[in-house]
């Protein structure tokens, strides 16, 4: 396919949606950003839990992801507070917050939001429906909410995930899945981002319709005790499952600097590995490239809420891929 603007999806959340999300507006001008919902640590849970608003924290990085508005209004809303009033909350989340109590509805806040920043495409959340991630042990036990979830650390058994209540996809993101020419998944967290975003009730149904091809881009690095061990195809398998469909795998093949490997391992983060031959006899094509941005961040003085990592991926490689690969169907 080789279209001028092709409609592409990208679901996820954070700061994987975020490289993509900038890098892929440069190559078209039709994406949509499906969004995760379950959000509930920072200051975004901090708004939940106060005023009772959907989660607006990778939902304002979406935004501001594709917006072509100026540097000054990208951290505008980006800038986090310091202080005991507001310390802690960025802008952005806050003005997103005002915007659902204003306008009684979260999706008019965002596209209010959209318009504001001049973004590219639309961000689209998975859900409108508060809910929460809900992890269940095999003996039984729980844990409620994407943050104590993600701060837990070992789980000890293959865990069970599950969005309470059950949350149904939003009509606006069945439409663009339906309509799309690609689904890109983004790289995240596989337990506590991506999973919940593909648990949405009739997600997985709509990306089992859609002739779109599906694409997912593997994680640099293994979150410790949850995916320790995990190679490419772990990961892809782990997203298949709940996906229902995978048709390629784009995964790293570069290794980092052992000097960034070494800060990493310290916090019990290793690099993922593959196994081609592995990959070769799953369904889906693989394909590698090198993938780690050369560009380390330097520490950030306009106290923004993107976090700054040592080993990200090179968003325009990304974008080059991605396309690429379109071309071919």
């Amino acid at each position: 396919m080789d279209t001028p603007d092709p409609r592409i999806v990208v679901i996820g959340g954070g700061t994987g949606s975020f490289t993509v999300l900038s890098a892929l507006k440069s190559h078209t001008r039709n994406i949509t950003a499906i969004v995760n919902m379950v959000d509930d640590g920072g200051s975004t849970g901090l708004l939940r839990d106060e005023f009772g608003v959907l989660p607006p924290g990778d939902v304002r990085q979406c935004l501001v992801a594709l917006s072509e508005s100026t540097d000054n209004m990208r951290d505008l809303f980006n800038y986090r507070f310091d202080g005991d009033t507001f310390g802690g909350h960025s802008f952005g989340n806050l003005f997103l917050a005002v915007l659902e109590k204003t306008t009684g509805n979260f999706a008019e806040g965002v596209k209010t939001a959209s318009r504001v920043l001049n973004i590219v495409g639309q961000v689209v959340p998975v859900t409108l429906e508060d809910c929460k991630l809900i992890l269940t042990r095999t003996d039984g036990s729980r844990i409620e909410g994407q943050y104590s979830i993600e701060s837990t650390g070992v789980w000890n058994d293959s865990p069970s995930l599950s969005l309470e209540p059950d949350a149904k996809l939003n009509p606006e993101a069945r439409a663009a899945i339906l309509t799309a020419d690609l689904i890109v998944i983004a790289p995240g967290n596989l337990y506590s981002s991506l999973i919940p975003t593909l648990l949405t009730n009739g997600l997985k149904q709509a990306l089992t319709e859609t002739t779109a091809p599906i694409v997912y881009i593997s994680n640099l690095v293994t979150k410790p005790g949850q995916t320790d061990g995990f190679k490419v195809h772990d990961f892809a398998r782990e997203i298949m499952h709940h996906a229902g469909r995978l048709d390629c795998v784009i995964y790293n093949r570069r290794r980092p600097s052992n000097a960034l490997l070494e800060k990493y391992a310290q916090d019990g983060e290793l690099g993922v590995e593959y196994d081609p031959d592995v990959m070769a006899a799953e369904p889906y094509q693989a394909i590698g490239g090198d993938l780690v941005s050369d560009n380390i961040a330097p520490p950030d003085s306009a106290k923004t809420l993107i976090p700054r990592t040592l080993i990200r991926h090179d968003g325009e490689v990304l974008a080059q891929m991605i396309i690429s690969y379109l071309s071919t169907k």
